[in-house]
């Protein structure tokens, strides 16, 4: 999205590329080491610990070194708060449990994701050039996984889906379905909203709104209702907020690549169908995985009725839901294909993120949780509508990776390798709401680092910029982008 390659055939100068965003490593592995395969297993085995996770904790010792030398951005007293409450609840969750040393698995695992990789995000990234760069990487993780999906597709190597090996699932297998169809909305969202964006140069808009119809096609092959609804309504509200006209130009475009595929080549046109269709028959005819859905919710409402402000503790759910729930229930979900064996996945979460909450940490752990997203959702609105240009690219893809995030909760929950990512994309959306009361934070290189003197002149071009101080290459050119330095 915001990469760029040296200008005027000079060699970038890799050294220091390096020493002024090396802090910036460990987020850019946290995305892309979810490009390495999974190995297949059950449902059990998703509490362990991947490389990404393994990254997403460097990340977090990082932040907590560089603050310590002061090189990290202020945090407003609504930044604390929205950040720093979700650990209350959760430490509350925990020791109210019925058994807190089964619960401190979860504890970590909510930490991890809510409150430590979020709030190392809003420290670490400093101004519009570094958020560019973790955007970009969302988009090269969605484009790999993207293609590996389409192959499992064509040369039936994916997950079984109606008794054939076709549903694309990346290199996630198929015990994490819907591990390839978030990874690829995600980069398709952000493509979305680079190509919407004002102030950016037009190869860049033209590069992004060609990766957003690219994507377009594994999301189809990975017949995730979900990820369908999720996509398709945050499509339109970063069309919104981007202006009617840009959003006409790109839905024709989306609609006529849809078209093309699925009606002109064919592309699974009768399942893609038949999975359309079912989502408006899930009151009506529900098939067994809906009224499984429907059975845990319930069961999830029910624990909450039983402990309305602490709920049932974390990792409760599992323990608790044969209690709760009535006999429509199954056993679990069949998964194969994509290199493993038949396997019955047990079902160990209602699949709702909001009801998950309530039911393992009550009103005290959702009014801690939600309370913050609900915050930082109308803090990020409100100044991507009352901002001006410069940097509304990095607001319609905070805003748009949030509300998919959001959006899709209501339907699935934290769980798997890609669950990372959920801390990321909070993260962004708080770097994007909760600027630096200093307004430091758009300033290139921002304070405390390596570089952070060197702006762009009055005047000057792109070339300009990249030969500024003596710095050439992808640093140089990425502030030379309009609006990388806030003005």
């Amino acid at each position: 999205m915001s990469l760029a390659v040296p200008l005027g055939g000079a060699r970038p100068d890799v050294t220091g590329l390096l020493r002024r965003h090396w802090p910036l490593l460990p987020l850019a592995a946290t995305v892309l080491l979810l490009l390495a395969p999974i190995a297949a297993g059950d449902a059990s085995t998703s509490g362990k610990v991947g490389p990404a996770d393994a990254a997403s904790l460097v990340l977090v010792l990082v932040c907590a070194v560089q603050a310590l030398r002061g090189r990290v951005r202020e945090l407003s007293p609504l930044g604390v708060l929205v950040l720093g409450v979700p650990a209350v609840g959760l430490a509350v969750a925990t020791a109210t449990a019925g058994d807190p040393y089964a619960a401190l698995p979860g504890f970590v695992r909510y930490l991890q994701v809510f409150v430590l990789v979020p709030a190392a995000i809003v420290l670490l990234v400093r101004d519009a050039g570094d958020f560019r760069l973790a955007a970009g990487c969302f988009v090269v993780l969605a484009l790999v996984q993207g293609a590996v999906g389409v192959v499992q597709y064509a040369t039936h190597t994916g997950a079984s889906y109606q008794g054939e090996d076709i549903r694309a699932v990346g290199t996630f297998g198929p015990g994490d379905v819907m591990g390839m169809a978030t990874v690829v909305a995600y980069g398709l969202v952000a493509a979305t909203a680079v190509a919407l964006a004002p102030g950016l140069p037009g190869r860049v808009r033209r590069m992004a709104g060609g990766a957003a119809l690219v994507l377009v096609v594994p999301l189809v092959l990975s017949f995730s209702r979900g990820a369908w609804i999720a996509t398709v309504g945050t499509a339109v509200l970063v069309m919104m907020l981007a202006g009617i006209r840009r959003a006409l130009k790109l839905l024709l475009a989306l609609a006529a690549a849809a078209m093309v595929l699925v009606g002109g080549l064919g592309v699974g046109s009768e399942m893609v169908a038949e999975r359309l269709t079912s989502i408006t028959q899930v009151s009506s005819a529900p098939d067994q995985s809906v009224t499984d859905r429907y059975t845990m919710w319930a069961a999830a409402e029910s624990m909450w009725r039983e402990r309305p402000a602490v709920g049932v503790g974390l990792k409760g759910f599992p323990a608790n839901r044969d209690g709760h729930s009535s006999l429509g229930l199954s056993s679990g979900s069949d998964t194969a294909g994509a290199g493993q064996a038949y396997i019955r996945q047990p079902l160990l979460s209602p699949h709702n993120m909001y009801l998950l909450v309530l039911s393992e940490q009550g009103l005290i752990g959702l009014t801690a949780l939600a309370g913050g997203w609900a915050a930082l959702l109308v803090a990020g609105l409100r100044r991507c509508v009352t901002g001006g240009s410069a940097l509304r690219d990095c607001g319609l893809i905070a805003i748009g990776l949030f509300v998919w995030q959001l959006t899709d909760f209501l339907y699935a929950d934290i769980g798997g390798p890609s669950t990372v990512l959920t801390g990321v994309i909070i993260g962004l959306a708080a770097w994007w709401a909760l600027p630096e009361p200093s307004g430091r934070d758009e300033v290139p290189g921002g304070p405390g680092r390596p570089g952070a003197g060197t702006t762009l002149g009055a005047g000057r071009g792109p070339g300009d910029a990249a030969a500024a101080g003596g710095r050439t290459g992808l640093v140089a050119a990425l502030r030379a982008v309009p609006g990388a330095d806030g003005r």
